[in-house]
């Protein structure tokens, strides 16, 4: 019995102790001029005039802007924010041939920290899999800490 309760506080202590989710951090205005990453707030999409209150559909659509790389897709306070990541043009052609290289995977890995989920163009969805097949490709080795 003692045992069980020294498991159920150190499970009380860890999640009390666990950051709070924070959203997709935004590029100042001023300072994305002359930086090579951009990350900019998209509006969200009006609905169609003839839709109707049915359910939602299960994969949101995601339309990539323009001069943008991916765009991350986040819930934040159940509402659901759009965050386009553009790039310099030099990067950008980087990560448009060698989408495995590092600049493209760390903004990636940025989205997906704070729970969010990373768009490319024609709404196809980035997942660690398709990171995973990135990494055998360049044949990239991680080590953990643990």
């Amino acid at each position: 019995m003692n045992r069980a309760l020294c498991f159920i506080a150190a499970g009380i202590v860890l999640t009390a102790c666990t950051p709070p989710r924070e959203p997709v951090p935004i590029s100042p205005a001023g300072d994305s001029a002359g930086s090579p990453v951009a990350r900019r707030p998209l509006p969200e999409p009006a609905p169609a005039p003839g839709a109707s209150l049915a359910p939602a559909p299960s994969a949101p659509s995601i339309a990539v802007p323009a001069g943008s790389s991916y765009v991350c897709v986040s819930d934040n306070g159940g509402a659901r924010q759009q965050t386009a990541i553009e790039f310099s043009p030099k990067v950008a052609a980087l990560c448009a041939k060698h989408p495995e290289m590092g600049p493209c995977q760390y903004e990636r890995e940025i989205c997906r920290r704070d729970g969010g989920r990373v768009y490319a163009a024609g709404g196809v969805e980035i997942t660690r899999e398709t990171e995973a097949l990135y990494d055998k490709k360049v044949m990239r080795v991680r080590f953990k800490a643990n």
